[in-house]
């Protein structure tokens, strides 16, 4: 046999066990790369799918440990606790603190200062931060409130000042969201198309569940539960989109046998009382659902779903108190992906 010949048999073996090995890999159901881990006093857990099976448990810790050290006020040598702390000034030393920055600006100025950054002389006078007190002072929170107003700080990229020392910030509304903006960035720069990343309840959905052959999906506490029984009010189906939900589930203080919510409006120093008792918030990426979620429940329902119409960028599920019980809204685009328990 000619070598011409034996080297079109050999090239026509080897697409056939190509084809083989095709048709066995399409006949075998994709296998889940699974990571967890705690970071910004939660926890955070990862799947993904990845042909080469790359374990990227190490990267993403070490990930985290930096956003940590650049926006988490609990940790006393971060960035923004060095900011908080300054006179005036402090010049940025990791990419994340003036990141978070730019998202809270653009969210800041489309809800109107419901969300804002600069809450934390708030944060701290309540006991919702790392400063723990045993009752809140009325005179303290007014006073307070004269150093509240992101028009109080100027940043660029390498920067950031205030126009008095007592001006702080407080990334609380935000991090979480923004952590798990910065895993799924460096899972899309690995070549990962299909993950789903959820830090502390807030994540993204990036493609299908493989093993399912599905898109995401993820289920939305019903307001009512407690830690011990926890139910779902609601489902919602993923399209390659970030979620948030914002409530007052767990996180509050009893003072003299009343609760007070975690969530402070900016403009009068005290918790909301809304019948907004969650917010959902589905965008392009987590930081800004983060945010917004914030912003809704400061808020309220009525005024949030007025905004929602004047922002396209935003889909929203609002779970919320009336003299009916409780209700909810879905915005337009997501009603055919979420499916809310009567």
């Amino acid at each position: 046999m000619s070598l011409r010949w034996k080297n079109a048999i050999y090239g026509l073996l080897l697409l056939l066990a190509m084809g083989a090995m095709w048709k066995y890999r399409q006949g075998q159901a994709a296998q889940p790369i699974r990571l967890e881990g705690d970071t910004m006093g939660t926890s955070y857990h990862i799947t993904y799918f990845d042909e080469r099976n790359r374990i990227f448990q190490a990267s993403v810790d070490s990930l985290l440990v930096e956003v940590n050290k650049s926006i988490n006020t609990y940790d006393s040598s971060s960035e923004i606790s060095r900011f908080n702390r300054a006179q005036r000034s402090f010049v940025f030393e990791l990419p994340y603190f003036y990141s978070a920055l730019k998202t809270s600006r653009v969210v800041v100025n489309g809800s109107q200062g419901a969300y804002d950054p600069t809450v934390m002389p708030l944060v701290n006078a309540w006991g919702f931060g790392p400063r723990k007190i045993e009752r809140p002072d009325t005179a303290e929170i007014l006073a307070l409130r004269a150093f509240v107003g992101f028009e109080k700080i100027s940043f660029t990229e390498d920067s950031i000042w205030k126009s008095d020392p007592r001006v702080q910030l407080d990334f609380g509304g935000i991090g979480q969201g923004f952590g798990a903006d910065v895993i799924a960035s460096f899972l899309r720069s690995k070549g990962i198309q299909n993950f789903f990343v959820e830090l502390g309840g807030e994540g993204v959905a990036s493609g299908k569940n493989l093993a399912e052959n599905r898109f995401w999906e993820i289920g939305i506490l019903d307001p009512e539960s407690d830690y011990i029984e926890q139910k779902f009010k609601a489902r919602a189906v993923l399209k390659n989109m970030a979620f948030s939900t914002s409530g007052n589930y767990f996180n509050y203080r009893e003072v003299d046998g009343k609760k007070y919510s975690h969530t402070l409006d900016p403009v009068t120093g005290f918790p909301i009382q809304r019948a907004l008792l969650s917010a959902t918030v589905f965008a392009g990426d987590c930081a800004t659902s983060d945010a917004w979620a914030t912003a809704f429940m400061c808020m309220g329902h009525e005024k949030g779903i007025e905004v929602v119409k004047h922002h396209p960028e935003l889909n929203v599920l609002f779970i919320f108190s009336s003299e009916q019980g409780i209700e909810t809204f879905v915005s337009d685009a997501m009603e055919a992906d979420v499916d809310v328990q009567q």
